[in-house]
């Protein structure tokens, strides 16, 4: 049984360890077991990009950073077999930012990127996660990290089951 971990960040700003929120949806048997959404303080109080996912300063304030809030996060990486991301090239930065800044281990997982997938398996360009799930027809509410995760899981669950449809 493949299991996996979807997941997509937000980030207060340019710097790889802003993170601000965090959606993860475990995937196991190509079905969604759990969702959970949380939102870290990242270091710095500079919001850049507000204007994108509408959290503020004022949201994560009083909630854990991210080195507080490993403990929680790392009981979803655990017994998966690789880690989901669009565009994982950026979530996987982010993850690293943040565990560099708070001295912890990165997860040793594989990422699969579903820009890729998506590229690969339906030849869908443009490939924004806006444009898969149109496709896909898959609901987004885009820039809210747990609806993003989710979105992600449901597209590596869909090529797997057009790969197997194909084969």
């Amino acid at each position: 049984m493949v299991s996996f971990l979807a997941l997509d960040f937000e980030t207060a700003n340019r710097n790889s360890n802003s993170a601000c929120a965090i959606g993860l949806v475990r995937v196991e048997n190509n079905q969604i077991v759990q969702k959970s959404y949380f939102l870290i303080r990242p270091p710095q109080q500079q919001f850049e990009f507000t204007y994108i996912h509408n959290i503020r300063w004022e949201d994560v304030v009083t909630q854990p950073n991210f080195g507080e809030l490993w403990s929680t996060l790392a009981e979803h990486f655990t017994e998966v077999d690789f880690v989901a991301a669009h565009n994982a090239s950026f979530d996987r930065r982010v993850l690293y930012g943040c565990c560099d800044t708070y001295g912890i281990a990165k997860p040793p997982h594989d990422f699969i990127c579903t820009v890729q997938l998506a590229r690969q398996v339906w030849n869908i360009y443009p490939t924004k996660l806006p444009n898969v799930c149109q496709y896909l027809a898959i609901s987004l509410d885009h820039h809210q990290a747990l609806s993003d995760a989710e979105a992600c899981a449901r597209i590596v669950i869909a090529a797997h089951q057009s790969r197997k449809t194909l084969a």
